[in-house]
Parts: C-alpha cells; sequence; structure tokens
C-alpha cells in the first residue's frame, strides 16, 4: 500500500560548467541556461516534479552561492514557483549543502523525503523519471537512502558507477537492489567490464531520504562536518527571498561530496563511529539522464536532422553530419565538415572535435591563468536591476548597453577614475548627480563627473534602455564605491 509523502526538491545548483564553455561560464554557469529550450536547466529541474504519483510537494529550496542569487530568484519568479534560497558563503561541495538543507527542511518540526537533484542535468522522458521518483519517496520515508543509477549504455569513463546488490525485498516491483559499492570514474578498461558484467549502474547523484536520516548518517560518519553546518545555520538570518548561514561557521567546514561522506559508507556497511547505518537502496533509471558535462553529451540528447546535425541559431550547414553548431548572434556556416562542435557567442567561438570536448576546460584553465575575462564571465553581464552588453571598449573608454527592468534601482556609488554619460534609448530613468535628482527620456542625456556620488533608477513601467560612455584612467567594475543597496550588495 502507498501513501502520500510529502517531497521537499532540494536542488544543488553550485557548478560552473567549465566543459560547456563558451556558453557557461563561472559567473554564470549551465544551469542557468536555456539549453534544452526555453527553460533554463534549473527551471526545467523544478518543473520535472511537478505531478509526482502519491507525494505532496513541498516549494522548491534552491542551494546556490552568493554570485546567482538574484538570477535564480527571478528564475523562479517566471516559473511561479518561489522557494527557499539557501546561499552558502563559499563552496564546500554537496555534502555540507544537503545538510544545510536538512536542517532548513526540519526547522519546523517536519521530517520531509529530500529529493536531491543537481540543477544541471537533462531528464529527457518525464514520466519515467516521476515513476520511479514514486517509488523511490515511498522506499526513503521508511527509512531507507535511495538513489538512482542510470543504466549504462557504453563503457563511460566520465561517470562514477553504482555496483547492484542482492534485490531489496522491500520493493519487488521497482527492480530496487541494495547498493554493494560506489566506485569513482573508471578507465576504458574498467568501465567495459562493468559494462559487461550488468551488475553496475552510472551514479546519477540523484537521491532521495528523510532529512533526520541525513542528519543521523552525518553525525555517524562526517560529525566535524555536521558540527560545522549546524554552527552556521545558527548563525544565519533571513534577507528578502533569501536564507544566508554564518560565514564564520561555513568557513570551518570541511568539503566533502555526498558519495565520499556517506554514501560509499553506507554500501560498504563502514562507519568511523561504529554506528548502525541506514540501508541504501538504489533504483534503475531509464528516462533519458544526461548531465550533460560536455559540448558531446549535449549533442547526444538535442534533436538532430536526418545527418546527425544539431543547430541552433543563425546557423546554416552544407554536406554536414554529425556536427553541434549553437550560434548566439554571428552567422555560422559550416562546409563538409563532421563530428565538429562550433559555438559562437558575443566574445568567443569555440571549435572542437567532439571527441576531444572534455579538454575545453583546459582552455578555461588557460584564460583564468592569462587573466582574461572570457574565462569567467560573459559580455552580457545579468544583475538584480537587469543586465548590461559591454559592446565596445578602447583605451581610456568603454561602451556599455544598460537595461533596467521597471522598478529596477542601481547603487547609489562613486566611482574614483571614470565619468560616464548616459543616453537614454527607451523608458524614462531617474537620474541622482550629486544634489540633483531628474528625469531623463527618449533621446536624452546626462553627464556623470569623476567623483560624483549618482544613481540610475527606472520609476516606468517598461524597460529603460540606454548607452552609458565610460571614459577615465581606470574602467574596472572594482572601480566602484557603493553608499546605499536595495539589494544588500
Amino acid at each position: 500500500m502507498t501513501t502520500t509523502v510529502l517531497i521537499q526538491p532540494v536542488i544543488l545548483s553550485g557548478g560552473s560548467g567549465t566543459r560547456l564553455w563558451p556558453l557557461s561560464r563561472e559567473k554564470y554557469p549551465k544551469q542557468l541556461l536555456p539549453l534544452m529550450g526555453a527553460d533554463s536547466l534549473l527551471q526545467a529541474t523544478v518543473r520535472r516534479v511537478e505531478g509526482i504519483a502519491d507525494a505532496q510537494l513541498a516549494p522548491p529550496m534552491v542551494v546556490c552561492n552568493e554570485e546567482y542569487r538574484f538570477v535564480i530568484a527571478e528564475q523562479l519568479r517566471l516559473l511561479g514557483k518561489p522557494g527557499t534560497i539557501l546561499l552558502e558563503p563559499c563552496g564546500r561541495n554537496t555534502a555540507p549543502a544537503l545538510t544545510l538543507s536538512a536542517l532548513a527542511a526540519i526547522k519546523n518540526g517536519a521530517d520531509p523525503v529530500l529529493l536531491v537533484m543537481p540543477a544541471d542535468h537533462v531528464i529527457t522522458d518525464i514520466a519515467a523519471f516521476q515513476r520511479v521518483v514514486s517509488a523511490g519517496a515511498q522506499l526513503a520515508a521508511g527509512g531507507a537512502v535511495v538513489t538512482f543509477g542510470i543504466t549504462p549504455d557504453t563503457p563511460e569513463t566520465g561517470y562514477g558507477y553504482i555496483q547492484c546488490g542482492a534485490a531489496y525485498a522491500g520493493a519487488p516491483d521497482s527492480g530496487a537492489c541494495l547498493m554493494a559499492r560506489f566506485v569513482e570514474k573508471p578507465d576504458l578498461s574498467t568501465a567495459q567490464a562493468y559494462l559487461a558484467a550488468g551488475s553496475y549502474l552510472w551514479n546519477s547523484g540523484l537521491f532521495m531520504l528523510r532529512a533526520s536520516v541525513w542528519l543521523d548518517a552525518m553525525k555517524s560518519c562526517r560529525p566535524d562536518i555536521l558540527a560545522a553546518c549546524q554552527s552556521a545555520w545558527g548563525q544565519g538570518s533571513i534577507d528578502g527571498d533569501f536564507v544566508r548561514v554564518g560565514k564564520e561557521g561555513f568557513t570551518q567546514c570541511p568539503s566533502d561530496s555526498i558519495d565520499y561522506a556517506v554514501m560509499e559508507r553506507i554500501a560498504a556497511r563502514t562507519c568511523d563511529s561504529g554506528a548502525t547505518l541506514p540501508t541504501g537502496v538504489v533504483i534503475p533509471m531509464s528516462a533519458g539522464w544526461s548531465d550533460v558535462g560536455a559540448w558531446d553529451a549535449l549533442w547526444q540528447v538535442l534533436p538532430k536532422d536526418a545527418c546527425g546535425n544539431v543547430s541552433q541559431g543563425d546557423v546554416l550547414l552544407q554536406d554536414c553530419e554529425n556536427t553541434l553548431a549553437l550560434s548566439e548572434g554571428r552567422l555560422i556556416a559550416c562546409v563538409g565538415v563532421s563530428d565538429l562542435v562550433v559555438v559562437e557567442t558575443a566574445d568567443a567561438i569555440l571549435v572542437a572535435h567532439k571527441d576531444k570536448t572534455q579538454d575545453v576546460k583546459k582552455i578555461v584553465d588557460r584564460l583564468k591563468a592569462q587573466g582574461r575575462a572570457e574565462g569567467t564571465i560573459h559580455r552580457k553581464v545579468f544583475r538584480p536591476w537587469g543586465w548590461y552588453d559591454g559592446v565596445d571598449a578602447g583605451e581610456r573608454f568603454q561602451v556599455k548597453r544598460i537595461v533596467v527592468k521597471p522598478g529596477g534601482t542601481l547603487s547609489l556609488q562613486m566611482h574614483h577614475h571614470r565619468a560616464e554619460h548616459w543616453i537614454v534609448v527607451s523608458g524614462t530613468a531617474r537620474v541622482t548627480c550629486g544634489d540633483k535628482a531628474f528625469l531623463l527620456s527618449e533621446n536624452q542625456s546626462t553627464f556623470i563627473p569623476l567623483g560624483t556620488t549618482h544613481r540610475l533608477e527606472n520609476p516606468g513601467r517598461v524597460a529603460l534602455e540606454m548607452i552609458e560612455v565610460q571614459s577615465g584612467s581606470y574602467l574596472g567594475e572594482d572601480d566602484i564605491v557603493r553608499f546605499e543597496d536595495v539589494y544588500g550588495r
């Protein structure tokens, strides 16, 4: 007999996705991008839990760092799914992130089943996903730790594996097995042996378990992480849409993954403290899953033409096969090529063989070593008030296109090294410049002298679009002194 289970979706949104450069970058990673349609991967993750049988869904809980907080809040708002956004002061891997989520989930005396999902995965068969999650929820409600293993079809070296043990007697119809072993990413010959054995599944990174079960497991396996998270949680506060934990406490927290901290020990039935661990169960899942960790993985899950090509944006392909071509703006034309990845953005173009896409991260590492912005940030930068696009730059000048959403307000600020010219293209701007405040409308402009306190606001009901021309001896984004900021930056 099944019962209705309270499920708390927990979405871990901490990855940087560097192997999907130049679309994914450290300051705006792949989970925030619409790689599979109109929704971002994060939004698709929120949507796919809607309609799970025998479940009552709590609002989503997203764990992320400060860098992404406003973008994530906006993406949840667009879905009409406001939830809890739990901010980590620094990255400490997935075990502390899940521990904070469990502490948040039980704060009002509840003990929901946590459905733990990375924000950057793709699942194409939602019905199959929901069926196994519904089965997993029943097991997790009974105290088991449940993970979902992907039935492998190739000897993949980029994934960890889970070895299946004996069938789990508590769920004979789900295909669930006891977890026998968690293994790290293998070499090719080992992966081939796993595939041939038929008892190994890819580790999906998806988990279900009660919040109290996770906290008890952490107490047994990693009490140091639990103590640090409890300290940080006790130092926390509510900041508008966000839940902040104590920075001092969390920076002292050791870094560890869910797999290393708990899952491997549950599978091996070992624990440093000698405490009894919960039962670990793995359920096979065939639901069109991919972690889209690199461009070849994205090519595999996107719709293709008769020649195996994937194209998005302004793309022309002639006599091409098995090629992925994505354009954000400019025309991409490919002739007579096969097995290529071509990705165009405003400030970078990637051309790679599909077999070498794992090495894109090496390009990102080189860009960072050279101090180049293309390795970490897009030309178009999102802010809580809107966005700006750096359209041109040269010796002592920089030009930006700025869009401020209705009601958006930039901070009251000052620059030591640059002056600014503002030209309104559309909408209405409220400008504070020194001790003056005034309105500007379309085709009007103003000048902000170096060292003058100023602010830009959009008091209207439509977006404010303007051009900003900066001039001065230093034009870096860190030349800013904030006096007031409605977004708490």
